[in-house]
């Protein structure tokens, strides 16, 4: 299978794999890290050292990272742990953010609206983009604002934001509000840096830098305030109960002192495959390539064909051994169109004829070229199929 649906989740990579199996196997490790005995502290030990890497690599203290289970919690907990907490303190507790947003940081927003807390969006171009000017206005007309979030790189177009100067903009206008930054599609494809960026709360995630599933983490300011979502122990100095998966740590760690490390290699190698791409894209006359052409995190390509089920489309290239995605994988088990193109103004139907290329460490221009060849013929049967043609006969890559 050639897979380029990096967005939705990346390989654990082989050295990782072997530092959590390592962990797994280590008889030192199988304590509780809540422990006071040896065994416990060794735990504990392990996880501190990964807190030490995951905030190395993100420019933060170890003080300032909150391991949760992965991007989702950790968009969760900084929207609405913070909201609630300006909300008991009696200070603005409206939120600010963008229709571009994944589903983790719109949900939570939604949650948090009906709970009472104004809710606005910044309004967006149709390539995407989010404009000092435009966001300057959202928040001169919604004083309330006590929470703004914007992610560093969309998980669907893969535009990549001006974060820092955005950031200037909310401290100009709105001095008092929390900024939030879902950099979970950004991490290991740009440089991201919590001190430099003067953010409050950033979000990552393990499994989007070819760590292990199930954890993540929110970075954010050491007294910053936050109402914890989950109850119980004292873990993560009480802001998120629940004991600490030693071995998934270890890896996400590694993987986060790796995607640093090996950062410029990486983005080099997968900007040069989506140029490859991009331009065999262009050859293609009904095919329209959406997002901002000039700020991108260099690995995404969304692509629409005119008069095309994007889904039946992608399910084709599965059959052909190729895996891209239909709009974004937390999502795409629906029948609606991407709610992040229908916000740059794209009808229902365009927005249902998109693919989502995402591209990683180990695609080769092989892979852009069994792509580029399979597609044709792929776009020819979901036509026919939609004529009532029979869309299932594929011929392997």
């Amino acid at each position: 299978m050639r897979y380029l649906d990096h967005n939705a989740t990346t390989p654990l990579d082989p050295r990782v794999r072997d530092a959590v199996i390592a962990a797994l196997a280590d008889p030192l490790l199988q304590g509780n890290p809540a422990s006071v005995h040896s065994t416990g502290q060794r735990a504990r030990a392990a996880v501190e050292q990964a807190r030490r890497a995951v905030a190395r690599a993100l420019g933060a203290e170890a003080l300032e990272v909150t391991f949760t289970s992965g991007g989702t919690e950790a968009d969760n907990l900084a929207l609405i742990g913070a909201a609630r907490a300006l909300r008991a303190a009696g200070r603005p507790c409206g939120l600010l953010t963008s229709p571009l947003e994944h589903p983790a940081v719109l949900a939570a927003a939604g949650r948090l609206q009906r709970e009472g807390h104004p809710l606005a969006l910044v309004a967006v171009d149709a390539q995407g983009r989010i404009e000092a000017d435009a966001l300057r206005a959202a928040l001169r007309a919604n004083p309330e604002t006590g929470v703004v979030s914007l992610a560093a790189a969309n998980h669907v177009l893969g535009n990549a934001y001006d974060i820092p100067g955005l950031v200037r903009v909310v401290r100009e206008v709105a001095p008092t509000a929390l900024v939030h930054c879902d950099a979970v599609q950004a991490f290991g494809k740009l440089p991201v840096d919590f001190r430099a960026w003067d953010l409050d709360l950033l979000s990552v995630s393990s499994h989007k830098i070819y760590g292990p599933k199930g954890v993540g983490a929110l970075v954010h300011r050491r007294r910053l305030a936050l109402d914890p979502l989950l109850l119980g122990g004292q873990q993560e100095r009480g802001r998120r109960a629940g004991t600490e998966p030693v071995a998934n740590l270890a890896g996400f760690g590694l993987a986060a002192q790796l995607a640093a490390a090996e950062l410029p290699a990486r983005h080099a190698h997968v900007v040069a495959l989506a140029d490859r791409l991009r331009a065999g894209l262009a050859n293609m006359s009904d095919a329209t390539v959406h997002g901002d052409r000039e700020r991108r995190v260099g690995n995404t390509v969304s692509v629409g064909f005119e008069g095309c089920d994007g889904q039946l489309l992608a399910m084709n290239l599965d059959l052909a051994g190729i895996a891209v995605s239909y709009g974004a994988a937390c999502s795409s088990g629906t029948p609606e169109p991407s709610p992040v193109l229908l916000a740059l103004g794209l009808t229902p139907a365009a927005a249902r004829s998109a693919l989502r290329i995402s591209l990683g460490a180990g695609n080769t221009e092989d892979d852009i070229d069994a792509l580029l060849a399979a597609l044709p013929e792929a776009i020819a049967r979901v036509r026919g199929a939609e004529g009532g043609g029979d869309w299932r006969e594929v011929t392997p890559s």
